[in-house]
């Protein structure tokens, strides 16, 4: 089991030798560039944000330069988050053109950004780069001005047929040639599984395998109901085709009346006029339901948290191949590190985290069935029994997944000089 780094509480201002330039830091800082509503705006936010935190040396905070539309940018001061000083880069303007020519020109854009703030070549340790944001120009430009490694982060490998057009889907094909670009220049890559690491290690990348990592700090303490007076489970994320939403309702609706009458599944993340076009759910299915099904659509992380706090278990039903065998659920250890145990089939590296009766209720394959069997499992627990398995996945959590535990692994990788 990894041992816990303990943490080391808040940032001390960086010392200074005296033989120092003014201007340079006494110890160089961790640079992560991203696109997204950071810091917890989706998966990849929160997955930056905690790789950044795990980067980052004692008495360092890891600099996060974050491009995004100004109409998407929420107002974060750099000083808000926890571990991290944020450089928000705001693209005026919506326009397909404007886009462009921001992304054309991202990498001297952050440069500027950087040297604004007194950050010069010899003060930056590693860039870390979300795989989808690596270009040529990036490399070259971040590469060369810079002088430290460029570290990628790999969290999925998109499969053609996951898209109606396949290789002529804009999306799919920018993917696979930001992938190749890495195999091809990234000095080393963190990725999100085993498989995927693996994948990138045939092709000569140095890989260190990072599961998604939390906060624990950041969640509540569990708070249900009594399982006596119902289960309440829960299903939070963006299914698209990804997460198989229908088989979850489908297993409920093959439960008996009594049965169906004792569970309550909440769906955030989707709205219930949307689910037909936005996840695999067949709404006609809902005619068979007696079960209490309620559709919160996309709702705010603060919420998620919450729902997580007030849920016996949380759902994910995913297919055991092709792109879900590439990546890892963000949302299994969210939802640990709550107090929330999960009901789930085993897919990525899933088996080397959650066991079967203490962190989890585990189902035997990905059919409405499977997912019968499971919530009747569910049913008959008693309370003291469930506190087990909530304080079980709390500690897997803290032990597994929170960015203490892997500081000193991520640390000596990703900022390792080049050679």
């Amino acid at each position: 089991m990894t041992q816990l780094n303990q943490p080391t509480g808040g940032n001390p201002p960086l010392e200074m030798n005296a033989t120092e330039h003014p201007k340079r830091r006494a110890i160089p800082q961790p640079v992560v560039i991203g696109a997204y509503a950071f810091p917890h705006g989706d998966a990849t936010s929160n997955r930056l944000l905690q790789l950044a935190r795990s980067a980052a040396p004692d008495g360092v905070r890891s600099i996060v330069v974050n491009d995004l539309l100004e109409e998407n940018a929420k107002s974060v001061n750099e000083f808000d988050v926890k571990g991290i000083q944020l450089i928000t880069l705001r693209i005026k303007g919506s326009n397909r053109f404007n886009r462009m020519v921001a992304r054309v020109a991202r990498p001297a854009r952050v440069l500027v950004a950087l040297h604004r703030r007194g950050v010069h070549r010899g003060d930056v340790s590693v860039v870390l780069l979300p795989m989808a944001m690596m270009t040529l120009a990036t490399w070259i430009v971040l590469r060369l001005a810079l002088g430290c490694p460029v570290v990628v982060d790999a969290t999925e490998r998109h499969d053609r047929h996951q898209f109606p057009r396949g290789w002529l889907t804009p999306y799919f094909v920018r993917h696979r040639w930001s992938l190749f670009l890495a195999t091809q220049l990234a000095d080393r890559a963190t990725a999100v599984s085993t498989r995927l690491a693996e994948y990138l290690q045939d092709r000569g990348l140095e890989v260190l395998v990072v599961p998604p990592q939390v906060d624990c700090a950041e969640h509540s303490e569990a708070r249900p109901s009594a399982i006596s007076r119902g289960l309440r489970l829960l299903y939070a994320g963006t299914p698209g085709r990804k997460d198989m939403l229908d088989v979850i309702v489908r297993g409920i609706s093959q439960m008996s009346p009594n049965d169906q009458a004792r569970i309550h599944l909440t769906i955030a993340g989707v709205a219930r006029e949307d689910a037909d076009a936005k996840s695999d759910l067949d709404v006609s299915v809902m005619e068979k339901v007696s079960a209490s099904v309620e559709f919160l659509g996309r709702v705010p992380r603060s919420t998620v948290m919450e729902l997580l706090a007030g849920s016996h278990f949380s759902m994910l039903v995913r297919p055991t191949d092709g792109y879900a065998s590439f990546g890892f659920p963000s949302k299994v250890p969210e939802s640990l590190a709550s107090g929330c145990p999960v009901m789930l089939n085993l897919t990525s590296d899933l088996a080397d985290y959650v066991q079967d009766g203490i962190e989890a209720v585990l189902l035997e394959g990905s059919t409405p069935d499977d997912v019968r069997r499971g919530i009747e499992r569910a049913l008959t627990l008693a309370d003291d029994q469930w506190a087990v398995m909530s304080e079980a996945a709390k500690k897997r959590a803290l032990a597994s997944f929170d960015y203490h535990a892997w500081r000193h692994r991520v640390i000596p990788f990703v900022t390792r000089s080049l050679s």
